[in-house]
């Protein structure tokens, strides 16, 4: 499905179902603000690497929290659906901000039941190592829930983006997973020697 949406370019990636909170100062993106309260429209979150990058979000305003005197807006948001721009006008007709087509990906939710649990056992343990309090509830958890909080950058996330399957996504994390674990095990064990280190220890004898 193609739809004519406003582009808002950022260093960062917004995953469906994500809530953003957005700091709007820029004179384009005050009228852009304006303009979907008036028009009930969405915007376009693009992801701006070295580059504005074909993929994004689709996220729908869900308040704007505080307007300042000066016209500068506090906002927030929620990721709806992945897009990738097929034209871009910069700017649109008539307007300050940037605008295009853009074709919405269907996401196919779709996991082996073994590849979810396989997921979230190597979630549980990272967030058992960074210290990290979190209550991991089956079928609430999927592949973009947690992707800020895992030490991906941010061109990795963008590659998550991209993907359009489920099972794509998670055997994506579980790789990553697969890699900082390890590290962090390392630290612990380093964290737990040092603190050995100072301590009285009840050495046993030796027969010699």
């Amino acid at each position: 499905m193609e739809n004519y949406i406003p582009i808002f370019p950022l260093k960062l990636v917004a995953f469906p179902g994500e809530e953003i909170n957005l700091h709007i100062f820029e004179p384009r993106y005050k009228q852009l603000i304006t303009d979907i309260v008036k028009n009930k429209t969405t915007i376009g979150i693009a992801v701006y690497l070295d580059k504005l990058m074909p993929f994004g979000t689709e996220v729908e305003l869900k308040e704007i929290s505080k307007v300042y005197e000066d016209g500068r807006m506090d906002i927030k948001t929620i990721g709806k659906n992945i897009f990738e721009i097929i034209t871009l006008d910069n700017p649109m007709p008539l307007k300050l901000y940037a605008g295009g087509k853009v074709q919405f990906y269907e996401n196919d939710p779709r996991i082996p039941q073994n590849l979810y649990s396989e997921f979230l056992f190597y979630l549980k343990e990272l967030f058992r190592l960074m210290n990290y309090d979190v209550d991991l509830i089956p079928l609430k958890v999927n592949s973009y829930t947690y992707a800020h909080k895992i030490g991906l950058k941010l061109e990795e996330e963008y590659e998550l983006l991209k993907l359009d399957k489920e099972e794509e996504r998670v055997k994506y994390l579980i790789n990553h997973l697969l890699k900082v674990i390890p590290i962090l095990r390392e630290v612990e064990a380093a964290k737990n020697k040092i603190k050995l280190n100072g301590h009285f220890k009840n050495l046993d004898p030796l027969d010699f």
